[in-house]
């Protein structure tokens, strides 16, 4: 059967997953659990981020003169060039070495992003809250893929061989991108200067950046630090962490799977305030147990809780605001992600002055902020609303 551009494109999504997953999984394998070098591993986040940040207008410019197709073949080389870098570099190597290869991974990453979402804008304009879904799944598979890989070979295999192994993964997908034909879709038109600033004036768009920084934090905190959190403050081993890892991607994937089932069924303002309670609930349990069971609990708490939540604020941004476009850093919205995704970075700060349980501290206060302002918008929505209502607010 022929499966249009725009559906297969959603596959590669698997890859970013793959790629926003490797660093919380690789830092046991370099043996950072054995030490309290927080700040390095803040630091080796933020390498990474700044590559995000540093290849954005080079996204735009592939996208722009050579096509999708040469995009995201160069993007998904770019990464399987940067992991055979990181599996050449010696340990007893300064860790300025590392926090290149990082860096040279975030390359990597804001180009497929931005051609990813670009290619299935078709299904994103009719349906976003299920395009957002079904992305997040190959997403959430590509996270899995990773700390199931990394942790069943970690006493199996070599760094080096590691790090190959996954190297293989973006050099297939780089050939698969460049076998497939993608149609040719018209760039979106920039932002201008005067509508970002008419967000910030929008008390509704403030809100929802808000909530968007906060919960890419989270996530995020989540998935990066996690292993090194449970390896020291309950004494697992880096395997078993990794294994626990994995749990956290899978209940995020069983979520999403769950969220596109019931989508039509629930009203969206209820499930993200179950969602944003959940998820406070699962970071409280994490930042006080002891033991393995309230580890489990917590994990699953989180990962099914946040499973829901962006999807939901993404369809709701699109709808209130029709210029925004996930992949395309423009405005308000697109600024919020992006800031998120330094929350990793800035634990490395937090563990080292106040120690590892800081790393968990965070995220639990985040998620409380992140249930009071969906609170907070759905108060808001009623008020501005007309007296019917949204049929699924």
């Amino acid at each position: 059967m022929q499966i249009s551009p725009a559906r297969r494109s959603l596959s590669g999504f698997f890859l970013i997953g793959l790629l926003m997953a490797f660093p919380g999984a690789i830092l046991p394998v370099w043996g950072y659990h054995l030490s309290s070098e927080y700040l390095t591993v803040g630091a080796l986040f933020l390498a990474m981020v700044l590559g995000v940040l540093a290849s954005l207008k080079l996204a735009y410019h592939l996208l722009g003169r050579y096509g999708i197709r040469v995009a995201l073949t160069a993007a998904a080389g770019t990464a399987c060039a940067a992991m055979i870098y990181m599996a050449a570099i010696p340990p007893a190597e300064p860790e300025l070495w590392r926090l290149a290869g990082f860096f040279w991974l975030g390359l990597s990453i804001g180009p497929l992003n931005t051609c990813l979402m670009h290619a299935i804008t078709p299904l994103y304009e009719r349906d976003p809250a299920a395009t957002l879904n079904l992305a997040g799944g190959f997403f959430g598979l590509g996270c899995l893929t990773t700390a199931l890989l990394v942790g069943s070979a970690f006493y199996a295999y070599t760094v080096p061989s590691i790090l190959l192994f996954l190297a293989v993964i973006p050099g297939l997908v780089a050939g698969v991108f460049a076998q497939t034909k993608y149609d040719v879709l018209p760039m979106p038109a920039p932002v201008p200067i005067r509508k970002a600033w008419e967000d910030l004036r929008s008390p509704e768009a403030v809100l929802l950046g808000l909530l968007l920084f906060f919960q890419s934090g989270n996530e995020w905190s989540i998935a990066g630090w996690l292993p090194l959190f449970l390896t020291q403050r309950l004494g697992l081993s880096p395997a078993s962490a990794l294994h626990m890892l994995a749990v956290y991607w899978l209940a995020l994937l069983v979520g999403r799977v769950v969220t596109q089932a019931i989508l039509a069924h629930v009203r969206h303002g209820v499930l993200l305030t179950a969602c944003g309670g959940s998820a406070a609930l699962g970071c409280g349990v994490l930042f006080y147990t002891n033991n393995r069971f309230g580890a489990w609990a917590g994990v699953l708490f989180l990962g099914l809780a946040y499973a829901a939540i962006y999807p939901l604020v993404a369809e709701r941004i699109g709808g209130r605001f029709p210029h925004y476009h996930p992949g395309f850093f423009n405005g308000i919205f697109s600024i919020a992600t992006v800031a998120g995704l330094l929350a990793p970075s800035t634990l490395g700060l937090y563990a080292h002055l106040w120690g590892i349980r800081a790393v968990m501290l965070v995220p639990f206060l985040g998620s409380i902020a992140v249930f009071l302002l969906v609170v907070v918008i759905r108060v808001y929505t009623r008020l501005t609303s007309p007296a019917t209502g949204e049929a699924r607010s």
